[in-house]
């Protein structure tokens, strides 16, 4: 007739889960219940997520030597559990292991002062419906105070029509052979039940006229409890179990040479099969059965401990626990009904080892403890944890970033050099700018074309080399806005073989310098490779060769717009990818080889007469090319996103702008500023 507990032990883990307390404290008793007990609920409260903080046996029957023994217990047995962070302590026993709970708060109450509003004593106590708050007379001046707030499972019960007028007309002079009325009675009262041997002064005397109402509730309730229930049900199956075998002639095939067997010498083992089926309706209504695993299928009620200044107290059903309803009904709390312990500072309370990991954060575990201790670890750049107590850290999607308090992903936002931003527009209008000179160099050039410093500087190469340079400052327009696929075919192969045009046009310059000055030396035959011949041979065959290259490159892996999301935590770089970045650095390779010979041919003709000589202002032009070109290559590298395309175009312009100034720029200041050098007669240098 005592209800399975299992049905309990799934009960509080549910309390447990519904307020969330996931670090608790045992008490229980020192016998093989108790050890199953604590078993028992270890391996749930582990599977469930939760741990215990500490586990607290009471020991049912306490030997003492003597009084030294008797006054140490006293002074010192105060367990180390009540000063535990577990706010929420499951307790688990027979009554004495609230009496022992109540003795130990007592002792720690008259030893110790707690400056802490909240203090040790202030817990959360979750009872099994096998304990009662019933005291021993002998802690008379203990406060129930402590227990208010308290979590019960109680059995269901019923009141039952008589039991108060039961209780009210119990008399202990009547009692007569019920020893357990008479030993409450004295206790109860502080007084004596007389006896006939026995002489007891009047003030001491039980008259009988005593009322249990006038008990508080830790030492005697009036209502029937769960187990007055029991045990009233229980009394009553074995009535109509004796009925049954009295009605069904049972009685008759136990006799024995005509004799009855009186139902007093009925065995226990003629009732079991009885009793294993037994189902009636009890006086108070309510049916009473056994389910198939012979267990009696009832429900339980969660109830809040209510104490007030007298030391009373009453209990209030603030949920109930059914296993026979619907997965969605067997559990059921209602927590606006809850009172809970008065020196809370929080309500409800929390009882965790230690604080939840916040938003942003993930749970590290603590070497050497268990799985509830942990520790808080930041959540690194690109993940997050949006919830409470995360195990780990989600990363974000690659269009995504995490936020400051890495609690939430944002969209990356689309990055590409445009010409809405600011370096987007400096260098268009520095590009524009530098094409709008070139081409006022270019028409003073074709203004003058009959000028002898025109003349003597090659006409058609110094066109192509100025219309070349014009092309190479527009081409890095190709680089700034949204990557599409027309541009991103158009950009590298159109600005390699555009300068590859203004380097040829510059190698074949130096190359005509040279050839002209030794075709005016005697016994020399170069004058056959003075002229337009040489140079368009120079040009051609030097663009040529790069068009080749360019054109191996766009036929096997050719460039394509991609997105990149990786290289920059907040932004998806919109880009340009080479396809095949051999060729890409074979194209650059080939420019820095035009740009190497014509620096060396420069270098070594930088001496050559003034007349014909324009190799010391190339020398210069390839020097400053040069020097952007290889400090190109490493920053091109080590950056990402739009500023490694800010950085081509800034040494497209540069390198360009160099040639433009180092071989233009004295020219024009001749053409604009001294007309009067530019005669024939200041060109011609005669030996001394």
């Amino acid at each position: 007739m005592v209800p399975s507990e299992t049905i309990q032990y799934w009960g509080i883990i549910h309390l447990l889960l519904h307020f969330g307390w996931k670090w608790v404290g045992l008490v229980t008793q020192d016998d093989d219940a108790g050890d199953r007990f604590l078993r028992t609920m270890e391996l749930l409260l582990a599977h469930n997520g939760m741990c215990s903080a500490f586990t607290e046996i009471v020991t049912k029957n306490h030997r003492y030597t003597g009084m030294s023994d008797i006054l140490s217990n006293f002074l010192n047995d105060i367990p180390a559990f009540l000063e535990s962070k577990a706010k929420a302590v499951v307790i688990y026993g027979e009554n004495v292991s609230i009496r022992r709970l109540a003795s130990i708060i007592l002792r720690k109450s008259i030893f110790s002062v707690s400056d802490s509003p909240e203090d040790s004593t202030g817990k959360v106590w979750i009872t099994t419906a096998q304990i009662d708050f019933t005291l021993n007379i002998l802690l008379r001046i203990f406060d129930m105070q402590t227990f208010h707030g308290a979590l019960s499972f109680t059995i269901h019960s019923k009141e039952i029509l008589g039991f108060q007028h039961f209780l009210q007309n119990i008399n202990p002079l009547e009692a007569d052979g019920d020893g357990f009325i008479k030993n409450f009675w004295e206790q109860a009262f502080d007084c004596l039940v007389p006896n006939s041997e026995e002489l007891i002064d009047d003030d001491l005397r039980c008259t009988g006229q005593e009322r249990l109402e006038t008990l508080t509730a830790p030492f005697f309730e009036m209502t029937m409890t769960g187990h007055s229930y029991n045990i009233y049900n229980a009394a009553f199956a074995l009535a109509h179990a004796l009925h049954i075998m009295h009605s069904s002639g049972l009685r008759h095939r136990a006799m024995e040479h005509g004799t009855r067997v009186d139902h007093q010498n009925v065995e226990p083992w003629q009732m079991h099969s009885l009793l294993r089926w037994i189902s009636f309706n009890n006086s108070g209504g309510e049916k009473v059965a056994l389910n198939e695993h012979e267990e009696l299928a009832t429900a339980f009620d969660i109830t809040n401990l209510i104490t007030f200044p007298n030391n009373s107290y009453v209990r209030v059903t603030v949920g109930h626990l059914d296993p026979q309803a619907p997965p969605s009904k067997a559990f059921k709390i209602h927590e606006d009904k809850i009172q809970w312990p008065r020196n809370m500072s929080e309500v409800p309370p929390k009882s965790l080892c230690n604080d939840k990991c916040q938003p942003g954060s993930s749970r590290k575990k603590k070497e050497g403890e268990k799985f509830c201790c942990y520790d808080c670890a930041l959540c690194p750049e690109g993940k997050i944890s949006n919830q409470e107590d995360m195990d780990y850290c989600v990363s974000c999607q690659d269009d995504h970033y995490s936020n400051k308090h890495h609690d939430q992903c944002i969209p990356k936002t689309p990055s590409f050099l445009s010409f809405q931003e600011s370096l987007g527009i400096t260098l268009a209008t520095l590009a524009l700018s530098l094409s709008l000179i070139t081409a006022l160099v270019l028409g003073t050039f074709v203004k003058h074309r009959g000028t002898p410093i025109v003349k003597a500087n090659n006409c058609g190469l110094t066109y192509l080399l100025l219309i070349s340079l014009l092309l190479c400052f527009l081409s890095s327009l190709l680089f700034i806005g949204q990557p599409k696929r027309v541009t991103c075919l158009l950009r590298q192969t159109a600005f390699g073989l555009i300068f590859s045009i203004a380097l040829s046009s510059v190698l074949a310059k130096t190359i005509t310098v040279v050839v002209a000055f030794m075709a005016t030396r005697p016994g020399k035959n170069f004058q056959k490779w003075v002229g337009r011949r040489l140079t368009h041979s120079i040009v051609l065959s030097c663009s040529i060769i790069q068009v080749g290259i360019c054109a191996v490159w766009l036929g096997t892996s050719p460039p394509f717009p991609e997105l990149d999301m990786q290289s920059l935590p907040k932004e998806i770089v919109m880009q340009y990818n080479e396809g095949s970045v051999t060729m890409f650095y074979c194209v650059l390779g080939y420019m820095g080889f035009l740009a190497s010979v014509s620096f060396t041919v420069a270098f070594l003709a930088r001496k050559l007469p003034d007349t014909f000589n324009e190799a010391k202002f190339i020398t210069f032009s390839m020097l400053v090319f040069c020097s952007v070109w290889l400090s190109f290559v490493p920053t091109y590298l080590s950056t990402r996103g739009k500023a490694m395309v800010a950085v081509e175009i800034f040494s497209i312009l540069a390198s360009s702008a160099g040639l433009l100034g180092c071989i233009f720029s004295p020219k024009c200041f001749v053409i604009i500023l001294r007309p009067d050098l530019n005669k024939k007669e200041h060109l011609i240098r005669r030996k001394h």
